[in-house]
């Protein structure tokens, strides 16, 4: 078999109203679907799943999708993705910066949805120092208070103290660079905070807006469509309180459908931006279709 090879430099432009959103991707995961990705799904059923989208079976291909918005003199970034901090096949969030002609030092903000090491990681590099010099980093204030009280700490099983371990090297670093926002900000122009809880206490959407034209960032509200907008009803092992991330990704999604916005995922394939349809009793991905120019 063919060594691997490395795709080129991943953004993707596209417009909302006078925004220019890119989304960039920061590489990829195959995580194994036995031992309970899916709580209430078996490993027949997920695999099911996958051959109706046409995937391999017994293992998912996970991507990480952060996006800049541009607006005015602000180059707000959401999500870090994972620097260099992990495997081998992330941490490429650069390159699309590169492509796009953004260094780190212009980055304005950074719109953290919640605090799990895919989204957060790539706000301190391995040496320790912010990879974003200039930004501000903008989070839930409910995923903070979650995060930074010893009391849920000592209560957490074994499995999520590294995740705990990760906060507190992110954060300390950062410093007074950080701030807290509440659902229904403002948080940077036009972008507006939506309570996603379930997936982490304080998991966030966005609202983008420019004039009549509207895009909802889900962040993990879902992971891949194949599994969980096929499945809305499937409750992931990372997900907090499942009954509630289900409660909201029923809630969210079916917004997006009716309503018939754009919206961008961060674990949905490349380039993670489309719409969504109905079907059945779940959701159909519609990618958007990609142009020379935009």
């Amino acid at each position: 078999m063919p060594d691997p090879v490395a795709q080129p430099a991943s953004a993707y432009h596209h417009r909302v109203g006078d925004m220019l959103v890119t989304a960039l991707n920061d590489g990829f995961a195959l995580r194994p679907l036995a031992g309970g990705f899916i709580r209430n799904a078996s490993l027949d059923e997920m695999n099911a799943a996958l051959e109706a989208a046409r995937m391999a079976p017994d293992v998912l291909p996970i991507t990480f999708t952060p996006v800049m918005v541009r607006t005015g003199d602000e180059v707000i970034l959401i999500d870090a993705g994972f620097a260099d901090t992990g495997s081998p096949t992330t941490g490429f969030l650069h390159r699309g910066l590169a492509a796009c002609g953004v260094a780190p030092e212009d980055v304005t903000t950074v719109l953290v949805t919640h605090f799990h090491g895919d989204h957060i990681n790539g706000l301190v590099n391995k040496a320790g120092d912010p990879v974003f010099p200039k930004a501000r980093v903008r989070v839930p204030a409910p995923e903070w208070a979650f995060w930074t009280d010893p009391d849920h700490r000592a209560a957490a099983p074994e499995a999520m103290q590294g995740a705990f371990d990760g906060v507190e090297r992110v954060f300390s670093a950062l410093g007074d660079a950080v701030d807290h926002y509440q659902w229904g900000d403002e948080v940077a122009p036009g972008i507006i905070a939506i309570d996603a809880r379930g997936h982490t206490p304080g998991h966030t959407a966005f609202e983008v807006r420019s004039g009549d034209e509207v895009m909802i960032f889900i962040s993990d509200t879902t992971n891949h469509p194949a599994l969980f907008m096929a499945h809305p009803e499937w409750q992931a092992a990372f997900d907090m309180d499942p009954d509630r991330a289900v409660e909201t990704r029923m809630n969210l999604l079916g917004r997006i459908a009716d309503e018939g916005v754009k919206y961008a995922g961060y674990h949905v394939p490349f380039p993670a931006v489309g719409h969504l349809v109905r079907e059945g009793d779940g959701f159909r991905h519609v990618p958007l279709q990609w142009m020379a120019q935009v």
